[in-house]
């Protein structure tokens, strides 16, 4: 145990001196965190809005001032035809026109929506914000709607879940094959074979200090989420750090095989990204959702780690749900992980052999 808890140490020791790992280690998670939760947000502020009507009465100006003051639209202009709205738009000078017809004070009706398509998601929103806003100026009873989890439709609650999944696996994989496929460039993973410690036990020791790390990364991604980005953690903190844990797990026996098939850390890196990087960000339903996809990319996504995941987190931080609920995500989980660790260690020992 002293030689195991030895071999521990000594990666652990390696990992803190190396200065470039630890900045990536938690360098990473920071600064994407802080870019997804900020600046990449599809939250609907400050729309660039146009005013179309060739008269000004009370209920045309009473639907103006409404979306003036919400915090949605940016009134810049008001034009008399929705030609020169359209000019506007097409030279990017704004986003969205609203055209009142001649009829709108008398009958409250006659109200037509340009907006820019370019991106349709966005458009969809704007369309949807600005009939909301209108409805609620007329003397006619709105819509009442309940929005659960997310009322204020924060893009944070969306995207922390799966900023989770991608730098968990991402980290712990890389940093693992990397770890591993180190000790062969450098001719030293023979010495550590011929040690006193089983070979099996020094791969383990030598996973185990990024266990450590990912933990920690999982720490801060937590805190940072909960008191800079304000994205609740409504379900039980110990069965997320359950479920994160069995992923971590999953994460470093797929860095110990990818570590089997390289020979260079360029290759670890390179086959990492290929298979990692890629199938995370478009097939994990962390930027699209799964249901979207074509039925092939569907097939693909259900042997993408992150994808369940992700699922089970935005289940337990935002809906608060219990184990029960993320019961399928689990098993799913556990059951790549066994598969992942046996396939691993049984090539592992073939390559000893």
């Amino acid at each position: 145990m002293k030689q195991f808890l030895s071999f521990v140490v000594k990666e652990a020791k390696h990992i803190v001196r190396d200065k470039r790992t630890m900045l990536i280690l938690f360098g990473m998670p920071v600064v994407l965190m802080l870019l997804f939760g900020f600046a990449i947000t599809t939250d609907v502020k400050n729309v660039r809005t146009v005013i179309v009507t060739s008269q000004m009465d009370h209920q045309t100006r009473q639907a103006v001032d409404r979306l003036a003051s919400s915090e949605y639209f940016d009134v810049i202009a008001t034009v008399p035809t929705p030609q020169e709205a359209e000019l506007l738009i097409r030279h990017q000078q704004a986003d969205l026109a609203v055209i009142f017809g001649h009829d709108f004070g008398s009958k409250h009706t006659g109200i037509q929506l340009m907006v820019d398509g370019a991106d349709p998601n966005m458009a969809q929103q704007w369309t949807s914000y600005a009939q909301g806003v209108i409805s609620n100026s007329q003397h006619l009873s709105p819509i009442s709607q309940k929005l659960l989890y997310n009322p204020q439709m924060k893009s944070a609650y969306n995207f922390v879940p799966a900023i989770m999944g991608m730098l968990l696996m991402l980290i712990c994989a890389m940093m693992t094959s990397i770890s591993v496929v180190r000790e062969k460039e450098k001719g030293t993973m023979e010495v550590l074979l011929v040690s006193p410690v089983r070979p099996l036990m020094v791969i383990i020791a030598k996973a185990v200090p990024y266990l450590v790390l990912a933990f920690a990364i999982l720490v801060v991604i937590l805190l940072m989420a909960r008191y800079v980005l304000g994205v609740p953690l409504a379900g039980s903190l110990l069965w997320i750090i359950v479920v994160s844990v069995i992923y971590i797990l999953l994460a470093l026996s797929l860095g110990l095989l990818i570590s089997n098939v390289a020979q260079t850390q360029l290759v670890a890196l390179l086959m990492s990204a290929m298979v990692l990087l890629m199938p995370v960000v478009m097939l994990s339903g962390m930027l699209f959702p799964v249901e979207s996809m074509p039925v092939v990319l569907q097939w693909l996504s259900a042997i993408v780690p992150p994808r369940y995941y992700i699922s089970a987190m935005r289940k337990l931080m935002i809906m608060g749900v219990g184990i029960r609920e993320v019961a399928h995500e689990v098993s799913v989980l556990s059951g790549m992980t066994a598969v992942l660790l046996f396939i691993a260690l049984k090539k592992f020992n073939v390559r000893l052999e």
